[in-house]
């Protein structure tokens, strides 16, 4: 078994990485981080006349998340100032690489897709809640969300407002799986929740009308989705002129295995890389910002771009 007492990260990354493409999964011996927990990673600390650079618990779960890997519970060990770090290597399945024989029931209720709920994610609910709160989901009124799917987004807000408040505000979802519709129609069995089965590309036969709050999580970047011209469309068409915002998230990772990874895959890279993710970030806020909205962008595993009518804060 590997025990790291002075190596540097430079040092360790490649030597778990050759021991998972070997293995599948590494177990090492390393300096229990409890011991020293106002100490910063890469410090050198002396325990029972041995030297030792400190790493933080945190310094290990990231190089797990890099390596695609689960790390299991540390175990103390009973001699020696040590933890037991486990790494597993996440499994290839993805529902990213699913395939199906009705494309508008890739994200459906039969899906892979159907197991995740990204508002038990830390790195995604502490945002979203952040970007309703930054909104004034208290006083929205009108809500529009494109790729509801189950409608996780609406039962954020449910639990976020009080009941006369949640019953004051029109939700409509739309999303392109009819049985996910169907799922949301028994969760949500509520007069002021208008869901609709429809290609969000095509949303001029529904009569929406406009409303003062648009959200929309991953759906905008969608493979065959003109993201250009859809979000100038939907800005200028659906959203009020005078007291409206916007809640746009943009996926920054992938599920592998079960777990949510940080580092959304760009076609013909091994990597993680961030150009298309970054170029589309910025013409929203590009965009917006020249229709006189305040934008903000936040997050990590997914970027929430939280714009806001300038007219409207002065207002408040």
């Amino acid at each position: 078994m590997l025990t790291f007492t002075m190596q540097t990260m430079q040092q360790i990354i490649p030597l778990v990485q050759k021991v998972l493409e070997e293995k599948g999964g590494i177990r090492f011996e390393t300096l229990d981080p409890d011991l020293f927990h106002k100490t910063f990673n890469g410090e050198w600390v002396e325990v029972e006349g041995k030297h030792y650079r400190y790493h933080s618990l945190k310094a290990w779960t990231d190089l797990a998340e890099l390596l695609h890997c689960r790390m299991m519970l540390p175990q103390k060990c009973e001699e020696t100032p040590h933890i037991r770090i486990t790494f597993k290597k996440h499994s290839n399945h993805s529902f990213h690489t699913d395939t199906v024989s009705n494309p508008q029931e890739k994200y459906g209720t039969t899906s892979r897709f159907a197991r995740l709920n990204k508002q038990e994610e830390p790195a995604f609910a502490y945002y979203y809640l952040q970007a309703l709160h930054n909104v004034g989901i208290h006083r929205r009124r009108h809500i529009l969300n494109l790729g509801i799917n189950r409608g996780d987004e609406f039962e954020a807000i449910r639990q976020m407002v009080d009941a006369p408040t949640w019953e004051q505000m029109e939700l409509t979802g739309i999303d392109h799986s009819t049985s996910a519709i169907d799922e949301a129609a028994k969760r949500f069995n509520d007069p002021n929740v208008i869901l609709h089965a429809a290609d969000i590309q095509r949303l001029d036969s529904l009569s929406l009308g406009t409303f003062d709050l648009l959200i929309s999580i991953g759906t905008l970047q969608s493979p065959g989705i003109a993201y250009k011209p859809l979000l100038m469309s939907l800005v200028q068409t659906y959203l009020d002129r005078h007291d409206s915002a916007l809640i746009l998230g943009f996926p920054n990772a992938r599920w592998i295995g079960t777990e949510m990874i940080y580092g959304a895959k760009a076609p013909n890279y091994a990597m993680s890389e961030m150009s298309l993710l970054l170029s589309d970030v910025m013409f929203a806020k590009k965009y917006l910002q020249q229709k006189r909205y305040r934008v903000t962008v936040t997050g990590k595993h997914y970027l929430f771009l939280t714009a806001t009518k300038i007219a409207t804060e002065k207002n408040r």
